[in-house]
């Protein structure tokens, strides 16, 4: 039996191995944020339309992600179908393959999901051939009521079954383990064969909350790296809760963690500052830089921060942080960041090269603001 086990897992291990699967933090949209229980096909259609229209497609934005209620009821043979908001999910794959993107669903290795709909306990293989028969690309996987039948420290090979699931159905999927950062996760979430997992609860459209998720993510950047990601639960830019300051935060932020960026607002009816923010390309390259080195805090006071990430081309990302109520002045020391010399710069929301900057360098930060650079 216990040959068995190990040959069960090295052939996992080959497959996960074998598939360059999220080489950089997936981009895409996601339903739940402004949509929740009201998402349906049309919205989806939707969402892949104006990802097309609105250029975040070809900036990178190619998943677009159903989250909780398509589910419908299982057969007499136990395969799961489609509600009536979701009448031919295959049909609606077809449609978002043929913009150029991915379509990705939700389910929860509970009985169900958050929402009371059906979940994959019992299921997984079977579920995993359906997903792959329509099509599917994304799957974010929610813990919710798998308490009812698992213990919390059950966590890793109940996540370890789907994941072998997915891999075993000969489809690319990308695996979002959704378990609110319990039991550690970055700790074993890559060996249970996730791609992401959730480091944190939910995300609300406030700033405080997000803040709070997105300052506290320091420290796990060892856990993170091509293939396997800590995710801070997806975006809320544009949805009106936060300020464009704050959205501006909240979209770096995202980026110096290699966190993946997941929309979640209405695309069809964004504001010009809202596409400004999703689709500006100098910061998602920090984002999806292929080295994959979470960025980390490396100085505070107060409520200022500064953040460095290391990237592939030998450059660094740098963010000044203001979590304070007015503006106030960050400085920069280039030698304590291992800069011999002063380096040069481009201001990455101005989109403007400041050439050789000065020593220290000193700049006003805006309320809850942001001024993010690329130092080489």
């Amino acid at each position: 039996m216990k040959l068995a086990c190990a040959a069960a897992f090295l052939v996992f291990a080959s497959l996960a191995f074998a598939q360059p699967i999220a080489a950089t933090p997936p981009m895409g949209w996601n339903s739940w944020n402004h949509f929740a229980e009201k998402v349906n096909d049309a919205v989806v259609r939707a969402a892949a339309d104006a990802l097309v229209s609105s250029g975040l497609r070809d900036a990178g934005y190619i998943y677009v992600n159903i989250d909780d209620t398509w589910e419908g009821q299982r057969d007499a043979q136990g395969i799961i179908h489609t509600n009536e908001k979701f009448p031919d999910m295959k049909a609606l794959a077809d449609y978002v393959h043929g913009k150029g993107l991915k379509l990705g669903i939700y389910s929860s290795p509970g009985p169900k999901t958050c929402a009371g709909y059906e979940g994959s306990y019992q299921h997984e293989e079977q579920d995993a051939r359906t997903y792959a028969a329509w099509g599917i690309d994304y799957l974010k996987y929610d813990w919710c009521s798998a308490r009812q039948v698992y213990k919390d420290s059950d966590m890793p090979a109940v996540y370890r079954k789907m994941a072998h699931a997915l891999r075993s159905t000969g489809r690319p999927i990308v695996f979002s383990l959704c378990q609110y950062g319990d039991e550690a996760v970055w700790r074993w979430g890559a060996e249970s064969g996730g791609n992401l997992w959730r480091t944190t609860d939910d995300i609300e459209d406030k700033w405080d909350r997000m803040s709070d998720i997105g300052f506290s993510q320091n420290g796990l950047e060892r856990f993170a790296g091509p293939g396997h990601w800590n995710d801070p639960d997806m975006l809320e830019v544009g949805n009106g809760g936060m300020n464009d300051d704050e959205y501006r935060t909240h979209f770096s932020l995202w980026a110096m963690l290699a966190a993946p960026l997941l929309a979640g607002n209405d695309l069809a009816k964004m504001s010009p500052a809202t596409l400004a923010i999703l689709a500006n390309r100098d910061v998602i390259a920090i984002d999806q830089d292929s080295a994959g080195k979470q960025g980390r805090r490396v100085w505070e006071e107060g409520p200022l921060e500064i953040w460095v990430r290391d990237l592939a081309d030998g450059s660094k990302a740098v963010g000044l942080f203001n979590r304070g109520h007015r503006a106030l002045p960050i400085t920069v020391r280039w030698r304590e960041l291992g800069y011999s010399q002063p380096p040069s710069a481009r201001d990455l929301w101005a989109h403007k090269d400041l050439g050789k900057l000065a020593e220290p360098y000193t700049v006003t930060v805006a309320r809850h603001g942001v001024v993010m650079l690329r130092v080489r």
